[in-house]
């Protein structure tokens, strides 16, 4: 971590060891102020509210306890601290401006408490507080419903890219032109590729003179052994030239 994020997180700490302090005060001195109230009973609060001049003493007895013992516990334990900041401080306000106390210690109190109240209410209840909780549990349930939101997006979306793979009637009654081309072209790499055969051998057609058998009689059937002299021609022996007779005059 660098020096920057250390210094930034101990200036995190500060301000939520602060605000659990100024809470703790703050929502101690309110909540004690009206366990007294609770203590001296409605009467006596609402005489002691007649005394400082308050319209209606008994609404404000009551009205201020049950604001100091809810908010005091609120401030406290740090939830819905900037509700809670404004109605104390709206509540200190109106004893001041309607029935300021008698005593200059309990105005001075009065002013510092509704000033806190604000100030908390602005600043907030810090990270060691109930708010904090509830905050951190709401981001991660809005978290896993945008988790979830996307994610149905995404199968909507990869539905709509899938082919249709219903077959269509028009077209598995008619051949597929298309693949004709793809066939012969096919066909014809294949022509390529396999090599031609080899012609078949000639037959050989040349006339071969029979053996003779070992006894040296030809066999029946069988043509004489050429002689000596005698030409096959076309497989069949060719004639002996017959000797021309030379005439002599007398």
């Amino acid at each position: 971590m660098s020096r920057s994020g250390q210094t930034t997180t101990v200036r995190q700490a500060l301000r939520d060891l602060a605000a659990l302090v100024a809470r703790i005060g703050v929502g101690g001195i309110f909540f004690a102020n009206g366990w007294a109230k609770l203590e001296d009973g409605l009467k006596i609060t609402g005489e002691k509210f007649l005394e400082q001049g308050a319209p209606a003493p008994g609404a404000w007895a009551t009205i201020t306890m049950l604001a100091e013992l809810i908010g005091g516990a609120l401030l406290i334990a740090g939830l819905a601290v900037s509700v809670t900041g404004l109605i104390l401080f709206a509540e200190a306000l109106a004893v001041f401006v309607v029935a300021p106390p008698l005593n200059p210690i309990s105005l001075n109190e009065l002013i510092l408490l509704g000033a806190a109240s604000l100030l908390l209410a602005v600043v907030g209840a810090g990270r060691i507080s109930v708010d904090h909780m509830v905050v951190i549990r709401r981001r991660e349930s809005e978290a896993a419903d945008e988790f979830a939101a996307d994610r149905e997006a995404d199968n909507v979306i990869a539905s709509l890219r899938e082919p249709d793979t219903t077959p269509n009637p028009d077209k598995s009654d008619k051949p597929d032109q298309s693949d004709k081309p793809e066939k012969a072209s096919k066909s014809g790499k294949a022509g390529k590729s396999e090599p031609a055969p080899e012609p078949a051998a000639t037959e050989d057609t040349a006339p071969h003179p029979r053996p003779r058998s070992q006894s040296g009689e030809p066999k029946s059937g069988d043509d004489p052994a050429p002689a000596p002299g005698d030409t096959l021609v076309a497989g069949r022996k060719k004639p002996p030239a017959r000797n021309r007779r030379t005439t002599t005059s007398d």
